[in-house]
């Protein structure tokens, strides 16, 4: 299951101009997220994020010293969370289900500002994003492929020395490949082509 940090703001009065705290950086964050998915990296700019959160830019600058502090910390409080993967009955059932929620979130508003991230910064500041795309992308992938995979084997239908580490990188190593470095989106075939072509396959129990 795909779950969300926060739900969208109301549109702001004149009157929020006076928000303070916790209101303030979420209006802030939000703002910042809107910028890159329809700006991107590139044409991110404080003021603009200030302008979108109707607050003044040094409201900004106290708490985010830099674009890439306020992009960071933008990027942690919105990405969706993959959380859960339902047991459908099957490997493939289960590890198409995560698929399409691993696609739902790249597709999300804060999966496009990452993608935004991704593609647009230079390798150095890239660097910065680095803990943000492992720990709210790449880890939780593994973490539930992992769990489906330990399914199978106890059902006998995954063999059981599947369950290492370079079996359980490819569904997230491949999707962020072709984003990446083809620039290419996937679609429904895409994904069952995914899982029944190279997944389903490789970790399909020998007494099958």
């Amino acid at each position: 299951m795909v779950t969300s940090r926060w739900t969208a703001a109301p549109a702001q009065s004149a009157a929020s101009l006076r928000r303070r705290g916790p209101v303030l950086e979420r209006a802030i964050l939000e703002a910042a997220l809107d910028q890159l998915s329809t700006v991107g990296w590139n044409g991110l700019t404080m003021e603009g994020v200030a302008a979108g959160a109707q607050t003044g830019k040094a409201a900004v600058y106290r708490r985010w010293p830099s674009k890439e502090d306020l992009v960071v910390d933008a990027l942690r409080a919105g990405l969706p969370t993959l959380d859960a993967v339902p047991d459908l009955g099957s490997l493939r059932e289960d590890l198409l289900e995560l698929c399409k929620q691993a696609r739902a979130a790249m597709y999300s508003r804060p999966g496009f500002a990452l993608r935004s991230v991704v593609h647009e910064c230079d390798t150095f500041t890239a660097e910065r994003f680095h803990s943000v795309i492992f720990d709210g992308v790449i880890e939780p992938s593994v973490r539930l492929i992992k769990e489906v995979v330990r399914r199978g084997i106890e059902r006998g239908d995954v063999r059981a020395d599947a369950s290492d580490s370079y079996v359980c990188d490819v569904i997230p190593a491949m999707m962020m490949y072709r984003s990446k470095v083809c620039g290419s989106e996937w679609e429904e075939a895409d994904l069952v082509e995914l899982i029944d072509r190279v997944m389903v396959p490789l970790l399909r129990s020998h007494t099958d």
